[in-house]
């Protein structure tokens, strides 16, 4: 709850920089999150092999996200707070298709862009850290899940697009980790190969431009 609490806390502070009139383009903020994730884990990594060996191996065998050792109290938890969370979304599903809009349109049309933004936002922000706390970190999955989600559907109605995302990623995690299982051996973690994956795709992007 405290990692959570800080998650959130951290994410509405950058959401309130970053709608209130910076100027700040969300392909830099998030160019900007990549660069202090880099620093911070190159700071972890050193203070890391400080430590004995073998403490040091138990502690990076712990910093990759792992998807066998899941505590079930915690699950339960991290699956009521979840669905909490999701309700919003589902109430303003309808809303999203304004938003997808752009900015003015949306607030011809009657919509609070920023507030609803920033709502959505805080939502995402309590699912990436209820996340983190059970399983541990995974950069760009999101990014892969969201793209594919887009690619695939024939539609932009988000009644359709988001249960699409959720099923993709259920099958992207279960698939994956059967593929580690069966085929690696569980010789390499799945949170890398999603990180290599989604790197990839995320500079694919940024280079098309067209990010969404």
């Amino acid at each position: 709850m405290l990692e959570l609490g800080l998650m959130v806390l951290f994410a509405a502070i950058m959401y309130r920089w970053l709608f209130t009139g910076s100027g700040l383009s969300l392909h830099l903020v998030l160019l900007i999150g990549i660069v202090f994730g880099t620093l911070f884990r190159g700071i972890s990594s050193l203070l890391q092999r400080l430590l004995d060996p073998s403490e040091f191996m138990v502690l990076q065998d712990s910093m990759f996200a792992s998807f066998t050792g899941v505590d079930l109290g915690l699950l339960r938890i991290s699956v009521a707070i979840i669905a909490t969370a999701s309700i919003p979304l589902i109430v303003m599903r309808r809303r999203f298709d304004v938003l997808s809009l752009g900015r003015d349109t949306s607030i011809s049309l009657g919509i609070n862009h920023t507030r609803t933004v920033t709502t959505v936002l805080i939502v995402c922000s309590i699912f990436v850290g209820v996340c983190t706390a059970l399983v541990g970190t995974i950069t760009f999955f999101g990014l892969i899940v969201a793209n594919l989600a887009y690619a695939l559907c024939r539609t932009f109605r988000h009644a359709w697009i988001l249960p699409i995302s959720v099923l993709l990623g259920i099958v992207a995690l279960v698939g994956g980790q059967l593929i580690l299982e069966r085929v690696f051996a569980f010789d390499t973690a799945l949170s890398i190969v999603i990180e290599f994956c989604g790197g990839l795709l995320f500079l694919f992007l940024l280079l098309r431009g067209s990010i969404k």
